[in-house]
């Protein structure tokens, strides 16, 4: 998503700040402060950066404020038609060197959140007292004492945004099968080379959705800045294959649990679940 818009939308001046010309009858988002407070603060101000925090893209100005949106499951930032403008929401309109003269954030059951912060409250709302390190910057000696600190089976462990931010759900099970870890293991029993797996695999998967701009399931909600599906679901190796045959081992077949209430997928043969220590 950041990537999507960022080359569109850096170093451009904000014109306005508003709601869609077709208001959502649907359910309302989170936007602070009111939009008409934010259009006053931040019209003719320079969008100096676009980047990613853990789930959130960032938009920072030249004032010192900055956009934190958060798209959670439906919310999409868009630069081109969106997949309906029932569920529009917010449009930036935009002015200087290049083409884009409007942004979009769409969410079709309003979940996104939209923030414009000053520099201190930033600090307080991305700081590490609300979120983890991010997945993508983490050490193996930070993996071992995330490990170390918490008996959470290491499938719900990898979705606390406290303790590691930026890994969503389909991306855990994806992970932990190309690591070969259980997710009913419990994040404290790994053993070492299971956690350097993992965190080679976090770096891996994560690093190739990016590149090919998410995953697009078959409810069709992802999409990217210019409405075309992602790719990475192509490279799917259990999440959404419920029933089906490993790709890994050809010898599993893929199943399904749920585990803080989200949907986990996995092979029983590659991801053997562990014998507890005995104590």
């Amino acid at each position: 998503m950041v990537r999507g818009i960022r080359s569109a939308v850096e170093g451009r001046t904000i014109v306005s700040v508003r709601a869609c010309a077709c208001p959502c009858a649907c359910r309302p988002m989170l936007i602070e402060p009111s939009l008409a407070d934010i259009d006053l603060r931040v019209r003719g101000q320079q969008v100096v950066s676009v980047r990613r925090r853990a789930k959130r893209v960032l938009m920072e100005l030249g004032s010192g404020d900055t956009f934190v949106i958060e798209p959670r499951m439906t919310g999409l930032m868009l630069l081109d038609e969106p997949p309906s403008e029932a569920h529009l929401r917010v449009e930036w309109r935009l002015k200087g060197k290049g083409a884009t003269t409007k942004l979009w954030f769409w969410d079709r059951r309003g979940l996104g959140t939209i923030r414009l912060l000053d520099p201190d409250q930033r600090k307080e709302v991305l700081g590490p007292a609300r979120l983890g390190p991010d997945a993508l910057e983490i050490s193996e000696a930070e993996w071992r004492e995330f490990c170390s600190r918490t008996t959470s089976v290491i499938k719900v462990a990898l979705l606390d945004q406290k303790k590691v931010s930026g890994i969503g759900n389909l991306y855990a099970s994806e992970i932990l099968h190309q690591s070969k870890i259980s997710p009913e293991a419990r994040a404290c029993d790994l053993k070492l080379a299971q956690i350097r797996r993992m965190a080679e695999a976090t770096t891996e998967i994560l690093n190739t959705a990016i590149k090919y701009e998410g995953s697009t399931l078959s409810d069709g909600t992802y999409r990217n800045a210019l409405n075309k599906s992602g790719g990475y679901q192509n490279a799917h190796r259990v999440y959404d294959r419920e029933g089906q045959a490993c790709l890994t081992c050809e010898r599993g077949t893929i199943v399904r649990i749920v585990q803080g209430q989200r949907s986990t997928f996995f092979c029983r043969v590659c991801q053997r679940k562990p014998r507890r220590p005995q104590r």
